[in-house]
């Protein structure tokens, strides 16, 4: 390789990871980067004291652009929009870049503004200065940092609506585990006799509502579902304890509970899009 070529390949694995975090598609974040690469290989970086400080800008630059892209296009029809893993090239590269990143990160950083979320993005997680980010996103360092602790707050959430937040956490902890292991009986102690479970018509494959009543049938319901229990994370949904699952950088699945005396009494399955845009998802720490 040749030094220009060598110094890229250095950076790549950083870029790799700004990118992924301001878009959240692994297919995307590459697409960014090859873009950086094409406008590094064409540019003269002789006088450029810090080359991975210029590649950092051109990233952020073209994610930039992309999500405003992006967010102009957000409200397609469904039936002219891909499907859900078309964009995807390596599922298995996807999924570790998720767990690297973290599945409910991923949905609030969807549902901050662009400008928010490169601040966001560069500041709390690769340290950049606001005075650098500024000029970036077209903002003065004052109104950049405004936008990074407004995203901040977000991806925090506001006050729990349930002050039990943490008895909570652990019945749907529970409940993941043993979704995920194939438990019969951790999940007989987990489910109320008279537990109901409501799956909205986008849950399939069936194209209507689904609605599984009394612990046997939600019990079953639950060990079918362990692949996609695997592919679950826990978060703050609407200031409580639920699930989520994250397809393309995007919320696709949640599972809300009721819980009462820690057993779980009810369980509703979202997956209907215009539901799943007015749920606020937090980071749960």
């Amino acid at each position: 390789m040749d030094a220009l070529t060598e110094r890229f390949e250095h950076e790549r694995p950083r870029l790799r990871a700004v990118a992924y975090r301001m878009l959240g598609s692994a297919s995307e974040a590459d697409d960014a980067v090859q873009e950086a690469w094409l406008r590094f290989d064409r540019t003269d970086t002789g006088d450029v004291e810090n080359v991975g400080a210029w590649l950092t800008t051109v990233v952020a630059r073209v994610c930039l652009s992309m999500l405003r892209t992006r967010r102009n296009h957000r409200e397609e029809p469904l039936d002219q929009q891909p499907e859900p893993d078309a964009d995807v090239r390596d599922p298995e590269q996807e999924a570790e870049l998720a767990d690297s990143v973290g599945l409910a990160l991923l949905v609030v950083l969807d549902s901050l503004g662009p400008a928010e979320r490169v601040a966001f993005v560069l500041h709390d997680m690769f340290a950049v200065p606001f005075d650098d980010i500024a000029p970036m996103i077209d903002k003065t360092p004052a109104a950049t940092r405004q936008l990074a602790s407004r995203a901040r707050r977000r991806v925090k959430g506001g006050a729990a609506a349930d002050a039990d937040v943490p008895r909570r956490r652990k019945v749907v902890e529970a409940f993941l585990a043993a979704s995920r292991g194939g438990d019969f009986e951790a999940l007989l102690s987990l489910l109320d006799p008279d537990v109901v479970l409501h799956a909205d018509r986008f849950v399939g494959p069936s194209t209507a509502p689904i609605v599984l009543r009394g612990v046997a049938s939600v019990r079953k319901g639950a060990l079918l579902a362990s692949t996609r229990a695997r592919a679950s994370e826990l978060a703050l949904v609407d200031g409580i304890p639920g699930l989520l699952m994250v397809r393309g950088g995007r919320l696709s699945v949640v599972l809300a509970f009721s819980i009462d005396d820690d057993r779980i009494t009810g369980i509703e399955v979202i997956a209907d899009p215009e539901r799943l845009r007015g749920l606020e998802v937090a980071v749960l720490d």
